[in-house]
């Protein structure tokens, strides 16, 4: 370990209990909590093991009325529930370190489609599910109610075992706590509406419902949103004071970050490593509580930095513990340069969405620890001296390299280009994207060391030259390529055009292709690179024009967590956005759009259209192989 590490490897005391080091994974939400308990709890205990000293649930709903079917998290309404707690409080306990509860109720973000019970929120309102329902404004008898659900939630969590439990009040609509703290939610003008102390009375009786119930057995944390970043709409500097200010001594621990979800776990193509800093760093001049936060932490230089200049007492982590469940140990050790480090492509989050147990574009075993018995540091021994070829070093080619190197075969990788790292390389030119070349980078400098790994560039193979290498297994990573005549989701064929010479193909653009006049990027894959290659081409001064037969541009980031940053960002970079239309036919320096509904027709004069839709598979040598296999 470096010695400027030492300071993350003190003991910190959160009330009662007394977490080993400063590495604290905070609540997270992962797709599999109450269906798949094993699965949840096999990969939080991974993380105890990785080092981390306190390992949280995800949301873990109180009572049926706050009921988060579809999704895939966390409940706790009677004892029925405890045994899935139970397995993974051992998990975690199992590796010294503390096992955290996030307890919630949803309020007015939720429908209740399993119970059918109905929604509550401080004020008569929408529910937040875009489906018609209303949540009724709760009554006293009401808030006494809820007041009793957690208590006795709370009694559960210190029966399961667990060493702290949360009291949540952070990430907008998403709680029931912070819709009583922010106006827009709370409408009232009883005790518990109005004024700021009136507003923040139900937290602070739920806190101390909290504590008794716990009877200093367990810590208490509070999970507070100190800002929305939506003004004096919103949660804002000036209230989040006066809130901290009068709840200070109340928890003994302040988990804080901003809101919401999007924010909080922002994407890495709109903010950096600790972005978070300038919105929490009031809180630990205010409490003398102990403080976690978060911000996408991979570098430990910049944790060190956070803690010595009292931003923060914990490292606070969602991502990077995804992304590495090992990290606080390879700082340990002295393998900080070994870290998989989060790219902040958010495609965990996806896991939540889809109600699906997540996954991850760095740590190839997150979400398969229990099923599959994967582990992020262990990996079974070859069983034999067989040679491997690994053809194609892109992401997928460099982790298959790297797991046979770890397994102990002698692999020699074969990449056809100059340079290693294939897709992830060429996107990663895009600045948006530029933090994705840590995928690459990882696997590269990791292969660098390996004494049975020969990688060979600029090494195009046909099928000849891989059976005369002699290796008894050959792997075919060799990848894909975009296509440029259209076929994709709404065209189910080729569209023909004499106007070829206006298609520029994503990898064009990728690798430095970039036309400054008229582009229309045509996105039928609604993901993230349409609207990454309509951003980069906007800000180099093109005018842009993003067109998809979808009636919501790069739908699929909903997912990610980036579908409202991109709207803003290619709005903001004056990038005309047109849904609900196709290409119906390509002229020179002309593009006819059709209505996907009635098919009525409306003329563009383009110069160059970059083609987002799909993508052929380059198997030639794998085709070749398997005929002459045959």
């Amino acid at each position: 370990m470096e010695a400027h590490h030492k300071i993350l490897f003190e003991p910190v005391r959160i009330g009662p209990k007394v977490a080993r080091n400063r590495f604290y994974q905070v609540p997270h939400c992962n797709g599999m909590g109450h269906r798949w308990p094993r699965t949840m709890a096999e990969m939080r205990g991974v993380k105890a093991e990785g080092g981390w000293a306190v390992v949280c649930t995800e949301e873990c709903s109180i009572h049926p009325t706050s009921d988060l079917t579809p999704a895939t998290l966390m409940r706790l309404w009677d004892d029925s529930d405890l045994p899935v707690h139970e397995l993974m409080v051992n998990k975690v306990h199992e590796h010294g370190s503390l096992a955290g509860i996030q307890l919630v109720h949803n309020g007015q973000s939720v429908s209740n489609y399993l119970t059918r019970m109905p929604s509550m929120a401080p004020s008569a309102a929408p529910t937040d599910a875009y489906n018609s329902t209303q949540a009724r404004a709760m009554d006293k008898a009401d808030i006494k109610a809820f007041r009793g659900w957690y208590k006795e939630a709370a009694l559960r969590a210190k029966r399961a075992g667990y060493d702290i439990v949360y009291v949540y009040a952070a990430h907008g609509i998403m709680t029931l706590l912070y819709q009583f703290l922010v106006p827009r939610f709370n409408h009232r003008t009883d005790e518990y509406g109005g004024t700021l102390k009136n507003r923040v009375r139900l937290v602070r009786e739920v806190l101390e419902d909290t504590r008794e119930a716990v009877g200093g057995e367990c810590a208490i944390a509070f999970r507070f949103a100190v800002d929305e970043l939506l003004g004096k709409d919103g949660m804002n500097k000036a209230e989040a004071e006066d809130i901290v200010g009068a709840l200070a001594d109340l928890p003994d621990l302040w988990d804080v970050n901003v809101a919401d979800w999007a924010n909080d776990s922002l994407p890495s193509r709109f903010g950096s490593e600790g972005f978070q800093e300038d919105y929490i760093k009031f809180v630990k001049n205010i409490t003398d509580k102990p403080v976690v936060g978060v911000g996408r932490f991979t570098s430990p230089d910049t944790m060190v930095s956070q803690i010595k200049r009292g931003v923060l007492d914990f490292i606070g982590a969602a991502r990077p513990s995804i992304a590495d469940p090992f990290l606080p140990n390879k700082i340990l050790e002295g393998r900080a340069d070994e870290i998989r480090e989060c790219i902040g492509c958010n495609m965990c989050t996806t896991g939540d969405y889809l109600a699906y147990p997540m996954r991850c574009t760095q740590n190839p075993t997150m979400g398969e620890e229990w099923r599959k018995g994967w582990h992020p540091a262990k990996i079974a021994k070859a069983k034999s001296k067989d040679r491997v070829m690994v053809l194609g070093g892109g992401p997928a080619g460099l982790e298959a390299a790297l797991a046979l190197s770890n397994r102990g075969y002698e692999v020699t990788l074969a990449e056809a280009k100059a340079e290693l790292g294939g897709r992830v390389v060429q996107e990663s030119n895009l600045k948006p994207l530029s933090e994705w070349k840590r995928v690459s980078d990882h696997r590269i400098h990791m292969l660098s060391s390996r004494g049975n790994v020969q990688t060979f560039t600029n090494s195009s193979m046909n099928v000849d030259a891989l059976l005369e290498m002699g290796c008894e297994h050959i792997a075919i990573a060799t990848g894909s390529k975009w296509r440029t005549d259209l076929l994709g989701i709404y065209h189910r064929f080729p569209l023909e055009t004499a106007a070829k010479d206006m298609m520029i193909a994503p990898e064009a653009i990728l690798d430095g292709q970039r036309p400054k006049d008229r582009v229309l990027v045509y996105d039928d894959d609604h993901y993230y690179l349409g609207s990454a290659i309509a951003e980069q081409l906007a800000e180099e001064g093109a005018e842009v024009t993003i067109v998809t037969p979808e009636a919501d541009l790069a739908g699929w980031t909903h997912n990610t967590l980036e579908h409202g940053h991109i709207h803003t960002r290619l709005r903001e970079l004056g990038v005309e956005i047109i849904c609900n239309k196709a290409i119906a036919c390509i002229e020179q320096g002309k593009v006819t759009l059709e209505c996907v509904f009635v098919g009525k027709e409306s003329a563009l004069d383009i110069d160059h259209i970059v083609p987002v839709t799909s993508r052929s598979s380059i198997d030639e040598t794998f085709s070749g192989l398997i005929r002459r296999q045959n």
